[in-house]
């Protein structure tokens, strides 16, 4: 039977070495890095950076000081009238007449994040990135395993369908991590913000102190879960990998 699609020769040629460099880093990836990637992250989750007793001791202290109380008054006697014709005069505005609020100046110019927590996410992102690197190659792998659609004999198919499905799940997943970390960020820059609004009110000096905790328990979740997928996908697919690699059977005794 002739070929229903002419495809260039060389360009097969390239596609066949694309599967082959994905089928051996594939391999590669279940069977040495996923035990040795769960293994160091076994080891991060034992480190003293990630088992801090008192939560106290990852707060950031806010260096804002609350500023001394405005006394207003309601004399208008000549020494303040006084006061006021010698600013219009030096070309100074009215404040008061014109609508405008003074900012409070930051100390030292900027508000500093929560250090600890900063430096603990710089080295959480890089794993979540792997994660996410490693799962798409191993996902593509299998998937290029996957037989042309036919009836029957199709229970390797399933398994193999099952296993991108994971794979897929754990991605999402990781992704979904990365978007945790950002809303730590903007939650608290939120709150911060109130705070040199409104700098007279404990509550938000309160809440950021409970944002951080928060974010820390996360982080220390998200080490984790990453753990937890790495050997869950290394023995899914180490418990099935002849199915997943030899979806069909040829061997016609398998039919009775």
């Amino acid at each position: 039977m002739s070929s229903l699609l002419k495809v260039d020769n060389e360009l097969k040629t390239q596609v066949e070495a694309f599967r082959e460099q994905i089928t051996s880093e594939a391999e590669h990836l279940v069977a040495s890095f996923f035990p040795q990637k769960l293994l160091e992250l076994d080891h991060f989750l034992k480190e003293p950076i990630l088992n801090v007793i008192d939560l106290k001791e990852i707060h950031s202290e806010i260096n804002f000081k609350v500023p001394d109380p405005i006394l207003f008054t309601n004399s208008h006697d000549g020494m303040d009238m006084n006061t006021k014709k010698r600013k219009l005069e030096d070309g100074v505005p009215d404040q008061s007449r014109q609508g405008e609020t003074k900012t409070p100046m930051m100390p030292e110019g900027i508000l500093k994040c929560n250090t600890r927590l900063m430096d603990l996410i710089e080295r959480v992102k890089p794993e979540i990135r792997t994660l996410i690197e490693k799962c798409n190659t191993v996902k593509m792998w299998v998937q290029l395993l996957i037989p042309r659609i036919e009836d029957g004999n199709n229970f390797g198919v399933s398994i193999q369908e099952e296993t991108v499905a994971e794979l897929r799940t754990v991605e999402s997943e990781a992704v979904s991590y990365l978007d945790q970390i950002s809303r730590y960020y903007i939650t608290r820059a939120k709150l911060v913000s109130k705070i040199t609004k409104y700098p007279h009110v404990e509550d938000y000096r309160r809440t950021v102190s409970e944002i951080d905790e928060k974010e820390y328990i996360s982080l220390k979740i998200i080490v984790s879960e990453l753990r937890n997928q790495y050997v869950t996908l290394h023995d899914m697919i180490l418990k099935n990998i002849e199915k997943i690699k030899k979806p069909r059977s040829s061997n016609s005794e398998a039919l009775y």
